[in-house]
């Protein structure tokens, strides 16, 4: 069915008039204005088949190259002890992502765009240019992961990068949305091989099961090693361009409140596939070099794949490859996208893979731009690959606090959200997640500043971090019993289906309390000086210092 284009009506915020009509997804479409109740299961699988996609292609897109260093390292050398990492973080994942779906259906603004209209130009330019920066190093991880796939398979690395690179852009920039969602779903469905796999590598699944239901460290290890790589983990799983990402591709995919429910249902389907695939990248290392010499020797992901080539068979050693390649052009694919939606919506660009390449031609620059500068540094001689892909963690763990400290604002801004704000209970939690980042951030960050960080110095950051924040979250618990928040604005249940953020300019000017504006001040000054920090040691390194 075509597309049907309008300008958006007065009543909305929607920035860009395609980012209004039919939702024509991989599997489906939905007219415009269809409000019609969906009684039968038919029904609701047809209508749940046209909305699947955002959360299917932001989760799969986590498990990127970056992901599968991470999670092999684990399984290489610390066996199955760490899966529990997996688990702890599903929680985490739906949160976030959950609001971030509930501000792109409700609001029709991408995220950088209200932080700026929110919180200040300050804050605005400085949400864009860390995701710029951050999203630059990490698609050159993408392409780092191509070309170590390409190598084990024997294919000249260089062309085969550049001709990832061409694709993706291609695949992008036709001028259809549906298009694009296809090739996803034809990617992730192709993320499926890690499934055989598991089955050659023959895990022990008793190992699998206690790994993941029975928390702990790996015996024998150095606790500053351990903690670093379960930041780590963190860092791959929870990273800051979802959140872009999913909002914006909500919004482009023109998904509205009414269909938040089938929205969540595609987010918990994303979850459980890369959780699936997360445990089978631990586990298949795990059992591969148990008892071998390169157990606790992990290099990369080349590496990994030698092994399970020498030890499970060559099939095996394939079948890893190739999942490599096809998780770092999503990741590519996705981490381009949300750096052209979100500078797009900031700077009033035209941005949706709805238009043409002649119609928005500063989205697709910026896409293809960031795709051909981190494929050329990858095939560029000398350059320093393993220093970016340090940074790349680093960075993720320094910025993702901050950039959940504002998805919680946002979601408690009555003005952008009125009936669709957070609950209590969900505050409680998002704000716990918060305080457990800034103090993995912290460990992060000094581990890098001060490489011969101990054990005991790393205890004693997460102890002082545990204790402030304790004791932080009860005084603002006090402080909060007697001074109870106005209710959000009171809305019919099925009125609220309807509801959608107005124009940016009928918006009341935020009011921030005393004590928030204290902690963004804080939290400015902290991601200053860290940011700094932290370039000052990576320069250090590539010096040779």
């Amino acid at each position: 069915m075509p597309s049907t284009m309008q300008t958006p009506p007065p009543q909305n915020a929607v920035l860009d008039s395609a980012h209004v009509g039919d939702i024509q997804g991989a599997f489906g479409t939905i007219p415009v204005g269809d409000d019609a109740a969906r009684t039968k299961l038919s029904a609701k699988l047809k209508t749940l088949l046209a909305i699947v996609g955002p959360g299917l292609i932001v989760m799969v897109g986590d498990n990127d190259a970056g992901a599968f260093g991470t999670y092999t390292q684990a399984g290489q050398n610390y066996g199955y002890s760490l899966l529990w990492t997996l688990l702890l973080l599903v929680p985490v994942l739906y949160v976030n992502q959950e609001m971030v779906l509930r501000l792109g259906a409700v609001t029709g603004v991408g995220h950088a765009r209200l932080i700026l209209e929110r919180f200040g130009k300050f804050w605005g330019a400085f949400s864009v240019i860390d995701l710029f920066l951050l999203n630059a190093l990490t698609i050159v991880t993408e392409f780092i992961g191509i070309s170590l796939g390409l190598s084990y398979l024997g294919l000249p690395q260089i062309p085969g990068v550049i001709i990832a690179a061409v694709v993706i852009i291609a695949a992008a920039s036709t001028g259809s949305f549906r298009r694009f969602e296809r090739l996803c779903m034809f990617l992730i469905f192709g993320s499926l091989i890690l499934v055989p796999l598991a089955f050659l590598a023959h895990p022990s699944l008793t190992e699998v099961a206690r790994g993941f239901f029975v928390p702990g460290l790996p015996a024998g290890a150095e606790l500053s090693t351990v903690m670093l790589l379960i930041i780590g983990i963190v860092g791959t799983t929870v990273a800051p361009w979802q959140l872009f990402f999913q909002q914006s591709y909500i919004i482009d995919k023109r998904i509205t409140p009414r269909f938040i429910p089938y929205e969540k249902v595609d987010l918990w389907v994303g979850i459980v596939i890369v959780v699936i695939g997360g445990a089978i990248l631990m586990a298949v290392p795990a059992a591969v070099f148990a008892g071998q010499p390169e157990f606790g020797n992990f290099t990369d992901a080349a590496g990994v794949a030698a092994g399970i080539g020498k030890y499970v068979g060559k099939v095996a050693g394939i079948l890893f490859a190739i999942a490599l390649i096809d998780a770092s052009i999503i990741g590519a694919a996705a981490v381009g996208l949300s750096t052209s939606y979100a500078l797009g919506d900031t700077l009033g660009l035209k941005h949706s893979l709805h238009r043409k390449v002649r119609d928005a031609k500063g989205f697709y620059a910026v896409f293809a731009g960031l795709l051909l500068v981190a494929a050329a540094v990858v095939v560029l001689p000398g350059s320093p690959l393993g220093l970016i892909t340090v940074g790349v963690q680093v960075l993720a763990g320094v910025l993702l606090p901050s950039a959940t400290v504002f998805l919680l604002l946002l979601c408690n801004d009555k003005e952008v959200l009125g009936p669709w704000v957070n609950g209590r209970w969900l505050n409680v939690f998002t704000s716990a997640v918060i305080a457990v980042l800034v103090i993995l951030s912290l460990v992060l960050t000094a581990s890098v500043i001060f490489p011969s960080i101990t054990s005991g110095q790393i205890v004693l950051i997460l102890a002082a971090g545990g204790a402030l924040s304790v004791a932080v979250g009860v005084a603002f618990g006090i402080w909060r019993l007697r001074h109870p928040a106005p209710a959000a604005p009171a809305v019919a249940r099925g009125d609220r289906a309807g509801w959608r953020m107005p124009p940016l300019a009928l918006l009341n000017p935020p009011k921030l309390s005393t004590g928030r504006r204290l902690g963004l001040s804080v939290l400015r000054g902290y991601l200053l000086i860290a940011m700094i920090l932290v370039i000052v040691r990576v320069v250090q390194l590539a010096l040779g210092h």
